[in-house]
């Protein structure tokens, strides 16, 4: 079956639900969940990132999506639905075809769906080069036999890994990845998606550049950052000065500052592997002003209650009525985001400024539990039971002997 590239069918706004987690959210499942997708997709927002390692993610978003609320006003195919494979916790990865297989059957059972728009291998920095290739040519295989994937691509924190891998994968198998996620690296204190990937993963030929986690997994949010965010303490030291700095000089919060630059930059930067989707396009009668041709990079953020929607929607549409639509070469709030920026940039300093912390740490190992095994080989005996399939994305039996007596 002939796809046309993702650049032609992804948007450039996708919401992002890994909050919908206890890593972010003490009780996800007491989140408006369906007011925010409802919100979201009121707002013209047309695309959802999850995974099954954001806990119950998957389940919250397949809930809210298969609402009467929502599903009676936008069927299935009026969204794009974006997950990943081969994460199950935090030093735990399989990316077998076995486990691929299974992840990817579940995945559809949640999210209430019988295809998945992108499917990413998730953190790929974790695993051997070998496994990401394993795992891609597994995914190309369920793509390809019963359509239930439509892109495959890869994700994680490293740029400088997700270029090698997206160049070994091309010359592997001759075909490039279609879409490639990066997180915290394009940001207020890190650009080295840009400087240090980006020209790669256009020569290995990647359609789709995503950018995740503008605000770097909650540091820039202007708040006490997370005790499990991996930044040391010199970074979140000097994170906190920029919030004084910022409100006490400047009357602005670095959230707000560090989200604008993020969709500003990002739409420009992103550009020549960003996608030609109209923004917003369900509501936002200016998208008409969006050449044809014209692409916009893509940028994922994540959400936890209605006003953060309603907050996105406002900066992201401020945002492309002066970059997009606009006939002045800057706009006043344009400029003023280039000051500010400047001033944080200068704050994070030579140390500090474009630092990435090491993904994996130092001493972390993949361990896998018995239990993980036990449900391969009982999804293994159900199939063979119940359906003898051996394609698509049924668990063949022989991929799962031995894996673990």
């Amino acid at each position: 079956m002939t796809r046309p590239p993702p650049s032609k069918v992804l948007t450039p706004l996708v919401l992002g639900t890994a909050p919908f987690n206890t890593l972010y959210n003490d009780d996800p499942f007491s989140l408006p969940s369906v007011s925010i997708v409802h919100r979201a997709l009121r707002a013209g927002i047309r695309a959802f990132d999850t995974s099954p390692y954001y806990g119950p993610s998957e389940e919250i978003l397949g809930q809210a999506l298969a609402s009467d609320r929502v599903a009676t006003e936008f069927p299935r195919h009026t969204y794009q639905l974006l997950t990943k494979i081969g994460r199950i916790a935090e030093s735990s990865f399989d990316y077998s075809p076995a486990w691929v297989r299974y992840s990817i059957k579940r995945s559809l059972k949640r999210l209430h769906t019988d295809y998945l728009d992108v499917v990413y291998c998730h953190d790929v920095e974790f695993v051997s080069a070998a496994e990401v290739l394993e795992a891609v040519r597994e995914l190309r295989r369920i793509r390809d036999v019963d359509n239930s994937i439509r892109y495959v691509g890869i994700s994680g924190y490293p740029v400088e890994t997700l270029a090698e891998l997206a160049e070994l994968v091309l010359r592997e198998t001759g075909e490039p990845l279609d879409v490639v996620m990066s997180y915290a690296n394009f940001n207020l204190q890190n650009t080295r998606l840009v400087t240090k990937a980006l020209g790669r993963l256009q020569a290995a030929g990647v359609d789709v550049v995503p950018n995740a986690s503008i605000l770097g997994m909650g540091l820039l949010r202007g708040q006490d950052v997370f005790d499990w965010h991996p930044a040391p303490k010199g970074l979140r030291d000097a994170t906190q000065k920029a919030v004084e700095v910022l409100r006490d000089q400047k009357n602005e919060k670095l959230e707000s500052l560090a989200t604008r630059y993020g969709l500003e930059s990002w739409i420009r930067e992103g550009s020549a592997v960003g996608v030609y989707g109209h923004p917003l396009e369900a509501t936002d009668g200016a998208a008409a002003k969006l050449s044809d041709g014209q692409r916009l990079g893509v940028t994922v953020v994540g959400v936890s209650n209605v006003k953060e929607v309603d907050e996105l929607v406002a900066i992201y549409r401020e945002v492309l009525d002066d970059v997009v639509y606009s006939d002045e070469k800057l706009s006043t709030k344009s400029v003023e985001t280039a000051e500010l920026t400047k001033l944080v940039r200068s704050i994070f300093g030579p140390e500090w400024l474009d630092y990435a912390w090491p993904s994996p740490r130092e001493g972390w190992a993949n361990t896998l539990p018995e239990s993980h095994y036990q449900l391969l080989r009982e999804q293994t005996a159900t199939t063979t039971t119940t359906t003898g399939k051996t394609g698509g994305i049924s668990v063949i039996a022989t991929e799962v002997r031995g894996l673990a007596a």
